[in-house]
């Protein structure tokens, strides 16, 4: 698994993000290609390469073109990441996703044998 110091510009460890993807891929083909979308950080050459290289699509739009897009076509969305949309959701819902921690914590623990019971042993 890829990782880095929080300094560390992303760019620099896609290479080895991408080589450590734990699941074999299908191989991509012109009927059913593998993109990879990546934001505005990721518009470099170098990296449209590397993408290249591993048989991905590169979906890298800058973010004014997608202000363009969206002023020029009604109803159009950007393309996003699941997980973005979930830590959106998440920093959106703050305390209830400490509310759901707190419960879910409290029940582990009320469900928990205690360490004083024989637990079924001679």
């Amino acid at each position: 698994m890829a990782h880095d110091g929080a300094n560390r510009h992303d760019s620099k460890l896609l290479a080895a993000t991408l080589d450590s993807i734990p699941i074999e891929r299908p191989e991509p083909t012109p009927e059913q290609p593998q993109g990879l979308c990546l934001d505005r950080g990721y518009d470099y050459d170098r990296v449209r390469d590397l993408v290249a290289e591993r048989k991905f699509t590169p979906h890298i739009a800058s973010r004014g073109e997608e202000i363009k897009l969206k002023l020029r076509t009604p109803g159009w969305r950007a393309r996003r990441w699941v997980v973005e949309a979930c830590h959106s959701w998440l920093n959106r819902n703050r305390a209830l996703l400490m509310l759901a921690s707190g419960l879910i914590a409290f029940r582990r623990h009320a469900t928990r044998p205690s360490p004083t019971t024989n637990q079924g042993r001679p």
